[in-house]
């Protein structure tokens, strides 16, 4: 594919940096927004948000919103009344029901004109509307230009049909492309659905893993399954250079406690292990060689096996280079976790509560979804 209809990626340093840049792609908009995402709060971000949704519609463009009923349940339907009146529409991704509940749209993204496209693991709250550092959220996201738009367009309205989940149980989900891998020019659309362990993104990152020589990662939710795991800890033991920089501070605690229980096996496998300091880590980002994923996919249980996600890996030098001098940054702002210290620093009892934290992330909520997703197959 010539340079000239290649996609072009920016990355998103921050999660005020993808806010602002979101906001002027939405005032500048001709055509079609599409936005998505997992957490639509009430506060002056997305107050602001929704004005300029509102202008939009007002002057004929055609607005959608698809947001996820369980990440945004303490927004009230009348936040979108206005956008509403002035023509837009609006749906709740899986209004809650006991039979399941576990299968939410976890991503994040924004289309406008189906020219530009933004995703990240920001929401749409002022969380995010931060540097990382000094305030706001730690948080990352690409500005995506060129042929992979249309798919993302594609795969946005494909998720606001299927919204309302009244269709005959998952099979519609599983012809669909939602589980799919896209290939394009530089770059792979890995879009994430409920599954029995099929995943295009383990599949890619497993390969990543077992071929590059310098793996970095950035996840605020760090929970890998075990062939993964035991990937990661190959390629250190093999000399080749391995780096997490995981939450030291966390919006859950559980999910934090839970990864903090295999600090002690990466550690000994010559892992590196660093927790961010100054903000809450919400950002997931994955560096292989060249290879960069970004995206709203967590490494853990629940991503990788029951949300809908989407994950973009580009493989591009430049792309590349901006994103290991960010993780530089963020790794300056960590604290190395040292095997012998960190084996001193807890008790029995914070191991103890590691372990079971553990077992409840890992295996008493993968044994609840799973017992509803047989249900709906």
């Amino acid at each position: 594919m010539s340079a000239a209809n290649a996609s072009a990626f920016r990355l998103l340093r921050t999660g005020a940096d993808a806010l602002a840049a979101m906001l002027a792609a939405i005032e500048s908009a001709t055509a079609s927004i599409q936005l998505e995402s997992y957490i639509y709060a009430n506060d002056a971000t997305g107050r602001e948000f929704l004005r300029a949704l509102v202008m939009a519609a007002d002057r004929g463009v055609r607005v959608r919103v698809l947001v996820d009923a369980f990440g945004s349940f303490e927004l009230d339907s009348a936040h979108f009344l206005a956008l509403l009146g002035a023509g837009g529409e609006m749906k709740w991704f899986n209004p809650i029901g006991l039979d399941r509940f576990a299968f939410r749209s976890h991503r994040k993204l924004l289309v406008c004109d189906g020219r530009v496209a933004f995703i990240g693991g920001f929401n749409i709250s002022k969380d995010y509307a931060g540097d990382g550092r000094t305030s706001g959220w730690c948080d990352l996201g690409l500005r995506i230009e060129g042929p992979l738009v249309g798919e993302l367009a594609a795969s946005f309205g494909e998720m606001f049909a299927l919204a309302d989940f009244r269709h005959e149980r998952l099979a519609p989900l599983r012809k669909s492309s939602a589980g799919k891998m896209h290939k394009g020019d530089c770059c792979e659309l890995l879009l994430i659905s409920p599954n029995f362990g099929r995943n295009p993104l383990k599949r890619a990152l497993r390969h990543d893993f077992a071929a590059a020589r310098d793996l970095r990662i950035v996840a605020s939710y760090f929970l890998p399954p075990l062939r993964m795991r035991r990937a990661l800890m190959r390629a250190a033991r093999a000399g080749r250079r391995v780096q997490l920089i995981l939450a030291g501070k966390s919006d859950v605690p559980l999910s934090q406690r839970a990864s903090r229980s295999l600090y002690s096996r990466y550690l000994r496998a010559g892992i590196e292990v660093w927790e961010y300091q100054p903000q809450i880590l919400h950002a997931k980002m994955v560096i292989a060689d060249d290879a960069v994923y970004l995206g709203s996919s967590n490494l853990d249980p629940r991503s990788l096996e029951f949300n809908y996600e989407l994950m973009v890996r580009a493989e591009l030098p430049d792309l590349a280079a901006a994103a290991r001098a960010r993780f530089d940054e963020l790794l300056a702002d960590s604290r190395r976790l040292e095997r012998k210290e960190w084996k001193r620093s807890r008790g029995w009892l914070a191991k103890l509560r590691e372990r079971l934290d553990y077992f409840i992330v890992a295996k008493v909520d993968q044994f609840v979804s799973r017992r509803q997703l047989r249900r709906l197959r």
